[in-house]
């Protein structure tokens, strides 16, 4: 019999991965705080809840995708929170991106409730999350990763298991993420200097695409700067915070961590301009603003 799977967080990400669910047979209780997401879900033939309670109701397997630790500790724990009614025994699986501390703490008052949980944050992007081809990163007891199996086979290509302690997944996601926000500063840096310096874009990014320096990044980023196309994929505010995990997580381990400081500020920087829900190559404005080149323009003029 197919798992009764209980989904809070609906966004660019759950829509994906929440159809791909369904479409694998299972039956999706969903939620979010904003009922639109809800009413998609339930079009796709979920089950549309009312909160967190009720989306975990009878379910087997609940899986959690908000934006912020303190919003997850909210919708297990808090008023209307899936642990009301989530059955003994089951297993929450933490798809949220949080400091390997957090989700330590998590477990903890999991642990009293006699529930399991997995530490499984995901990359891929909104592309993997469509798909099903996003790479979860697990941690957590063997037992619960067993009973996830079958609901990952539907969202992902790829299980990276981190061994049974609660925190190691969630620290792989962190220097994944550090990585990845250092890439687009960087991608975002150097397409911005050839246009300044009066290279065709389209010809530094065909160079770039097939020499020592590509990386999906580069790929992924530049044609979307190129088309001044910033519909969010992975937004801004993604990696304001972040990499504000990983500085934390490195000022706690007297880590020094210049790079991952100057890519959030560049970051911070979009933000306040005004593109901190736009798609995180919109940090190429920063450069823009600072001095003066319009990179897409120099790119439609390298094109004629």
């Amino acid at each position: 019999m197919a798992q009764t799977i209980g989904f809070i967080g609906l966004g660019a990400m759950g829509d994906g991965m929440s159809k791909n669910l369904l479409r694998a047979g299972f039956t999706v209780r969903g939620f979010d705080i904003e009922r639109s997401r809800v009413e998609r879900l339930a079009e796709a033939g979920g089950v549309a809840t009312a909160s967190a309670r009720d989306a975990a109701d009878g379910a087997d397997l609940l899986i959690v995708l908000v934006f912020t630790a303190g919003q997850a500790e909210t919708v297990l724990f808090g008023k209307d929170g899936a642990l009301e009614t989530l059955p003994q025994g089951a297993t929450v699986v933490m798809h949220t991106t949080m400091a390997p501390d957090s989700v330590r703490a998590i477990e903890a008052r999991l642990a009293e409730s006699g529930h399991l949980l997995l530490d499984a944050p995901i990359t891929g992007g909104t592309t993997g999350a469509d798909a099903g081809t996003l790479t979860i990163i697990v941690s957590g007891p063997e037992q619960a990763l067993e009973a996830a199996r079958p609901a990952f086979a539907a969202l992902g290509e790829k299980i990276a298991y981190c061994g049974a302690q609660i925190g190691a997944g969630s620290t792989v996601k962190m220097i994944n993420q550090m990585m990845c926000g250092i890439l687009v500063v960087a991608t975002a840096e150097g397409i911005s200097l050839a246009a300044k310096a009066g290279a065709d874009p389209n010809i530094v990014y065909d160079v770039i695409k097939s020499g020592a320096a590509r990386s999906f990044v580069w790929e992924n980023r530049v044609p979307t700067i190129l088309a001044r196309d910033f519909t969010p994929r992975g937004v801004v505010e993604i990696f304001t915070k972040d990499l504000g995990i990983v500085l934390e997580a490195g000022k706690a381990l007297d880590f020094p961590l210049p790079m991952t400081a100057l890519a959030q500020q560049q970051f911070l920087a979009a933000a306040a301009m005004g593109y901190e829900r736009a798609d995180d190559g919109a940090v190429v404005k920063v450069y823009e603003q600072l001095t003066g080149v319009d990179v897409a323009a120099a790119a439609a003029a390298g094109e004629q």
